[in-house]
C-alpha cells in the first residue's frame, strides 16, 4: 500500500491512534465517525480497517463492527524476541553496506543521546534511540528488512519510552549502541550481529522491571 495514497494516510492515522492509546482495546472503530474526523468518505476508512485486521490490531465481527484488539504483553515480548534476531542480521548487513554519512550520523545520535541522558530528558533520549535504530535499518541496505523492523519499532514506541525512563537503562543502552557502531565501522559483521542481538536481549531483561500491561493501558499524556 502506497504511503502517499488516501487509503495509506487513513491507515497510518488510525494505526498511530491505536498504538498511541487514543483507541483502547475493545473500542469500536465506527467508519462514518472516523471518516468525518479525517474528512474522507467511508471507503478508505473501511479499507484501512481491513488492513489493520491483517496486522492483528483490529478484529472484524460480523453484524457487530470493527473492534480494537491492540497489543498484548505477550505481543510485546514476541516482537522483542523477533527483533533480537532480525536486528542482529540488520547490523551484520550494515557492516557491509553502511555509508560514511550514515556512520557519522549514528555517531552524532549517540552523542546527543548521552547529552540528553545527562540532563534527564528521557523523551529526547527515546527519540534519539529511535533515530539510531532507524539509521541502522537503513544502513543494512535492505528495504524489506528496514520496513519490517520499522513497523516493530513503531509498535513498541510506548514500551520503549517507559523502558528508557529508567536512569539505569538509558546509559547502558546508548553504550550498547556505540558497541554496535564500532563493529559496523570495523566491518566486523559477526561482532555487529552479536552486539545488536545482545542489545535487544538486554532490553527484554529490562522489561521485567516494570508492568508492561499497565504501560499499554496508560492514556497518552
Amino acid at each position: 500500500m502506497a504511503g502517499g495514497s488516501l487509503r495509506g494516510k487513513v491507515f497510518n492515522k488510525i494505526r498511530e491512534d491505536i498504538l498511541k492509546g487514543r483507541y483502547k482495546k475493545g473500542d469500536e472503530l465506527v467508519e462514518c465517525t472516523i471518516g468525518k474526523e479525517l474528512g474522507v468518505s467511508r471507503t478508505p476508512v473501511r479499507e484501512a480497517i481491513r488492513q489493520l485486521e491483517l496486522e492483528g490490531l483490529v478484529q472484524l465481527i460480523p453484524n457487530k463492527g470493527a473492534f480494537v484488539t491492540g497489543i498484548s504483553p505477550r505481543d510485546v515480548m514476541d516482537m522483542y524476541r523477533i527483533r533480537a534476531k532480525l536486528e542482529g542480521l540488520c547490523a551484520a548487513m550494515a557492516a557491509e553496506h553502511a555509508t560514511k554519512e550514515q556512520l557519522e550520523e549514528m555517531e552524532e545520535v549517540i552523542y546527543l543521546s548521552d547529552f540528553h541522558a545527562d540532563k534527564g530528558n528521557y523523551e529526547q533520549v527515546c527519540q534519539q534511540d529511535g533515530r539510531f535504530h532507524q539509521l541502522l535499518y537503513e544502513a543494512s541496505g535492505s528495504r524489506i528488512l528496514a520496513h519490517t523492523l520499522s513497523d516493530f519499532h513503531e509498535y513498541l514506541q510506548r514500551v520503549r519510552m517507559a523502558s528508557l525512563q529508567f536512569r539505569m537503562r538509558a546509559r547502558p543502552s546508548n553504550s550498547e549502541h556505540r558497541t554496535i557502531l564500532e563493529a559496523i565501522r570495523a566491518k566486523d559483521a559477526r561482532k555487529a550481529e552479536q552486539a545488536a542481538s545482545l542489545h535487544i536481549q538486554n532490553t527484554i531483561e529490562n522489561l521485567k522491571n516494570f508492568d508492561v500491561e499497565r504501560v499499554l493501558k496508560e492514556e497518552m499524556k
